[in-house]
C-alpha cells in the first residue's frame, strides 16, 4: 500500500492530543509536514512525529497546501477558520479532516459541503465519540429494531466547573461560541447519528452566561479571567424534527448540577430506552413486564480479534485514511457534520431573538 502523506496544519492541543499520536500509529501515514502561526510549535511536531530530516515546517498553511506530494490534510485550527483552509485544501486537491465543529458558521459549514462535492475530495469532521465502546454497541442495536421507533432524545454536554482556560476557547470571534459549539457539538452528533436522523424542523434555544463575570470562581483548571471570557457558560435547545421527534439538546461549562455528563445521550423508541448514564443501560418490556439492564463493555477501547485494544481517536484516524485509501464514504459525512452546525447556529440565534428558528 502506498503511503498516505498528511499535512499537519495548527499543532496546538487538539493536533498534539489526538490527531498525531492518532496517526502516528498507522504504518502507511507518513507526516511530512506542519504548520503553525508559532514557528516553534510546528517545528516541535515535526521533531516528535514528522519524517526525520524530511518533514516541512510552515507558518503559512497556503504554503503548505502548495506541496502537490501531499495527499491529506488535518485542520486543527481555531473554529473561525476550519471553513477558509479546509476549502483551499480540497481546491489544492487534498482531502481533508477538520476538527469539530465543522465550521463557526452555517454558512461556512454549507460552503464546505458545496466545495468537496465540486472538487471531489473527501471531507470528514473529528467526532470521535461515534467510536466509543458504547456507541457502536449501541448503534448495532438500533439497527437491529431494540428501540424501535426513536422519538424522543436527550443530548448531554454538560460539566458543573471545567471551563478550558487556555487558548481561545473564552474568545467569542474566534470560537463562535462557548460550551454549546465545543462540547455540546460532540453530543448532538452523537444523538443525530444514533437516530439517523438528520431534517430539524423547529429550532428553540437559550442561552445564559450567569457565571462568567466572577472572579477566583471555583473551576477544574482554575479561576478563569472574567474579562477574557465573551463566551456563554451554558445553553439549551429544543430540537423538533420533521418526522415528529424531539431532542433536547444541553450544554454547559459551569452550571450548579451534580448531573454531569459529556457526549452522552439518552433515547427513547417505541420498543425500548438507552442512555449513557454511568455505562450503557437498557429497558424495555417483554410478557407484560418491564426490564432494563447494563451492558458490560469492558474497559479500554474497542477490542478486535487480534487482541489489541484501539481507543476512538485510533479508530478514527484508522477508519478515515482507510476511506481515503480504499476510496470509501468517510464515517462521519460532511453533510451530517454540516446539519450539527446549522442547529447549533440556530439555538444561538432563537436564543438572541427570542424567536423560534424553522427549517
Amino acid at each position: 500500500m502506498a503511503d498516505v502523506r498528511v499535512g499537519i496544519i495548527g499543532c496546538g492541543g487538539i493536533a498534539n492530543g489526538k490527531h498525531m499520536p492518532a496517526l502516528s500509529k498507522l504504518k502507511q501515514v507518513k507526516m511530512v509536514a506542519f504548520c503553525d502561526i508559532v514557528e516553534e510549535r510546528a517545528r516541535k511536531a515535526a521533531s516528535e512525529y514528522g519524517v526525520s530530516g524530511k518533514s516541512q515546517v510552515y507558518t503559512d498553511y497556503r504554503k503548505l497546501l502548495e506541496d502537490k506530494s501531499i495527499d491529506v490534510v488535518h485542520v486543527c485550527t481555531p473554529n473561525d477558520s476550519h471553513a477558509d483552509i479546509s476549502i483551499a485544501a480540497m481546491e489544492a486537491g487534498k482531502h481533508v479532516m477538520s476538527e469539530k465543529p465543522m465550521a463557526k458558521t452555517a454558512a461556512d459549514a454549507r460552503r464546505m459541503v458545496e466545495v468537496a462535492k465540486r472538487t471531489g475530495k473527501k471531507l470528514t469532521v473529528g467526532y470521535q465519540s461515534r467510536y466509543r465502546p458504547d456507541s457502536q454497541y449501541l448503534k448495532q442495536y438500533i439497527q437491529k429494531g431494540g428501540l424501535g421507533e426513536i422519538y424522543y432524545a436527550r443530548a448531554h454536554a454538560i460539566r458543573r466547573r471545567a471551563v478550558p482556560t487556555w487558548g481561545v476557547f473564552l474568545d467569542a470571534d474566534k470560537q463562535g461560541g462557548g460550551p454549546l459549539i465545543d462540547i455540546g457539538t460532540h453530543a448532538l452528533d452523537l444523538t443525530l447519528w444514533l437516530m439517523d436522523n438528520y431534517e430539524p424542523a423547529l429550532v428553540v434555544g437559550s442561552v445564559y452566561r450567569k457565571l462568567a463575570d466572577r472572579k477566583n470562581a471555583a473551576n477544574a483548571w482554575g479561576p478563569w479571567d472574567p474579562k477574557k471570557y465573551t463566551v456563554e457558560d451554558s445553553a439549551f435547545g429544543f430540537i423538533k424534527m420533521k418526522n415528529g421527534a424531539t431532542i433536547v439538546l444541553e450544554a454547559s461549562w459551569a452550571l450548579n448540577t451534580l448531573d454531569v455528563d459529556e457526549a452522552k445521550c439518552t433515547l427513547c423508541g417505541t420498543e425500548g430506552g438507552a442512555d449513557m448514564k454511568g455505562g450503557l443501560r437498557l429497558n424495555g418490556e417483554q410478557f407484560s413486564r418491564l426490564w432494563e439492564t447494563k451492558v458490560e463493555l469492558g474497559t479500554g477501547g474497542a477490542a478486535f480479534y487480534e487482541g489489541v485494544s484501539e481507543k476512538p481517536e485510533d479508530i478514527e484516524a484508522r477508519q478515515w485514511i482507510e476511506a481515503v485509501t480504499r476510496n470509501k464514504q468517510p464515517t462521519v459525512l460532511p453533510e451530517q457534520a454540516c446539519t450539527v452546525s446549522e442547529i447549533l447556529e440556530a439555538i444561538y440565534t432563537s436564543a438572541r431573538t427570542g424567536q423560534p428558528v424553522t427549517f
